[in-house]
C-alpha cells in the first residue's frame, strides 16, 4: 500500500497537469483580440444583432458565452467573452439551439462559417457562400470536444 500511494499521487498530478494544459494552451497561443474600434467597426456594417448570454441549457462554468454578436454579410463580430477552450468553430443555424443534441441534429442544416480564435472580441470573416440572412442563429461549438459553448438567435 505504501508503493501505491506515490503511484497514485503521480498520477493524479499528471491527470491535473494535462487538464490544466489543456485548457490553458488556447489562451497562451491565441492571438492578440481585436480592438473595441475594430469590433465597433464590425458590427457598424452588420445587419443582425443578437446576445451570447451564460443561462442557455447546455452552457456551464468552463462552457459558455456573454455580450453582442453581430452578423453581417462579411463578418461576424463579437462585442464580449466566450470561455476560453480548444478548437472553436462558429456555425449558422436555421434554428436556435441551446444544446449539444440540438446542435447533431441541425448541424447537417448548418453552415460552417470559421474559427474563433480570440476569447474576449472576435471577427470572423463570412465566406462570400455563405448567406447570414438564410440563418437566425449564431453558434460558438468546440469541434474537438464536440461541447456546446454558446448561441445567440439574431433573427
Amino acid at each position: 500500500m505504501k508503493r501505491l500511494l506515490p503511484v497514485l499521487s503521480h498520477l493524479f498530478a499528471a491527470a491535473l497537469g494535462f487538464a490544466a494544459g489543456i485548457y490553458l494552451l488556447p489562451i497562451l497561443t491565441a492571438p492578440p483580440a481585436p480592438s473595441s474600434t475594430d469590433v465597433t467597426a464590425a458590427a457598424s456594417r452588420a445587419e443582425f444583432t443578437g446576445e451570447f448570454r451564460r443561462d442557455l441549457k447546455d452552457s456551464d462554468l468552463l462552457h459558455w458565452g456573454e455580450g453582442t454578436v453581430s452578423v453581417g454579410r462579411t463578418a461576424i463580430a463579437l462585442a464580449g467573452k466566450v470561455a476560453p477552450g480548444p478548437d472553436y468553430k462558429l456555425y449558422l443555424s436555421p434554428e436556435f439551439v441551446e444544446t449539444e443534441a440540438d446542435f447533431h441534429r441541425l448541424k447537417p442544416a448548418m453552415a460552417r462559417v470559421g474559427d474563433v480564435k480570440t476569447f474576449e472580441n472576435f471577427i470572423v470573416p463570412v465566406p462570400g457562400n455563405i448567406d447570414p440572412a438564410a440563418f437566425n442563429t449564431v453558434i460558438v461549438w468546440c469541434e474537438s470536444f464536440g461541447q456546446f459553448i454558446t448561441a445567440a438567435q439574431y433573427r
